[in-house]
């Protein structure tokens, strides 16, 4: 059998045929009220220590502390963003949305990345400011208010670690609240150094350091949300291995027009054209290779066109059963395209 690799089609899907199988399933294994209140939960508590922090920032006269207080408020804007994503993505589909709203999450994602990479960019600014004439920092309410904000952020933290961090959207918000803590360590480390010995510019040190992982989760989150919405293979799934693998089963004699894709996270789904040989019966085929998706690959959302490869050959008018096939086998694909959840064979 055969695996082509030929651009022929745009991948629109397929509705030829007669007969088709669906396959779904959303498994998340956290229901979507549970993460709304574990999200919840943590943008209280950041909006409440954020207002303190601000205030004492500016009062310590500390970069590291505002850069802390900024960084908090874009933690409430991730969550806020989540929460309002989860709700629009939870939509049914309508109209013509027949995916529904679910990209909303990774659109989500994306600004709670470009935020990130924004204010890391201004931190990196003004911590290089500090560094050349570093202004009179009050190290004792730097160190004292970062201890209250590891306990704040440990908690916030621990609340998004179970909620469902398959969603991109949810990542996003607890790649915030992770690089909170990261920052307020160091700050509170800066803080020390400050009130112990009197270097100043450990506290724009602090600050350069929180901007660096903010560059780092962000860059992080712009990247696997611009890979869902490229339309890329999700990661980990190699579309020529899987493919090689649907053209070896039983029967098939080609596999061409494969897609892979991600609808959104954790989301994935497939389509393409699939012949069998002439004594092969293509709706078991079909199964067959919807299973082998859904058992290693988690695809459950799949369109496979299943049709016999030369219906002249079928000189004996039925349809067989194969065993153990042999010959060259072909497979193409290009780049994935949205299309759900049916297959056909014609007879």
């Amino acid at each position: 059998m055969t695996w082509q690799d030929d651009p022929a089609t745009n991948g629109q899907g397929h509705d030829q045929g007669h007969g088709h199988g669906h396959g779904h399933g959303h498994g998340h294994g956290v229901s979507a009220d549970a993460d709304r209140r574990y999200l919840g939960g943590a943008l209280a508590l950041i909006l409440v220590y954020m207002i303190g922090e601000v205030v004492i920032g500016l009062l310590a006269q500390s970069l590291a502390l505002i850069s802390d207080a900024a960084h908090m408020m874009t933690d409430a804007f991730a969550i806020a963003l989540a929460l309002v994503a989860m709700r629009i993505a939870a939509r049914p589909p309508k109209g013509g949305y027949t995916y529904g709203l679910r990209r909303s999450e990774i659109l989500s994602a994306q600004l709670n990345g470009l935020t990130l990479i924004l204010l890391a960019v201004f931190f990196v600014y003004e911590g290089v400011q500090r560094l050349i004439d570093p202004p009179n920092v009050e190290g004792h309410l730097v160190f004292w208010t970062s201890l209250a904000g590891i306990v704040v952020n440990v908690a916030a933290t621990w609340l998004i670690s179970k909620a469902n961090r398959a969603s991109l959207n949810v990542e996003g918000a607890f790649q915030h609240i992770l690089n909170d803590l990261y920052a307020f360590i160091s700050t509170a480390i800066a803080g020390l150094v400050v009130w112990t010995t009197g270097f100043a510019r450990a506290d724009a040190l602090a600050s350069l350091v929180v901007a660096a992982l903010m560059l780092k989760a962000g860059y992080g989150l712009l990247r696997d949300a611009g890979r869902v919405l490229m339309e890329a293979a999700p990661a980990g799934i190699d579309p020529s291995e899987l493919g090689g693998r649907l053209a070896r089963r039983p029967c098939v004699e080609e596999v061409h027009d494969l897609h892979v894709w991600e609808v959104s996270s954790g989301y994935p789904a497939l389509s393409a054209h699939v012949l069998v040989d002439a004594k092969g019966d293509c709706h078991a085929v079909r199964r067959d290779l919807q299973q082998l998706l859904r058992s290693s690959y988690g695809i459950t959302h799949t369109t496979l066109e299943v049709d016999h490869i030369d219906e002249a050959a079928s000189s004996n008018g039925g349809h067989g059963h194969c065993e153990n096939p042999h010959g060259p086998r072909h497979v193409s694909g290009e780049a994935p395209h949205e299309h759900v959840g049916q297959a056909s064979c014609e007879h």
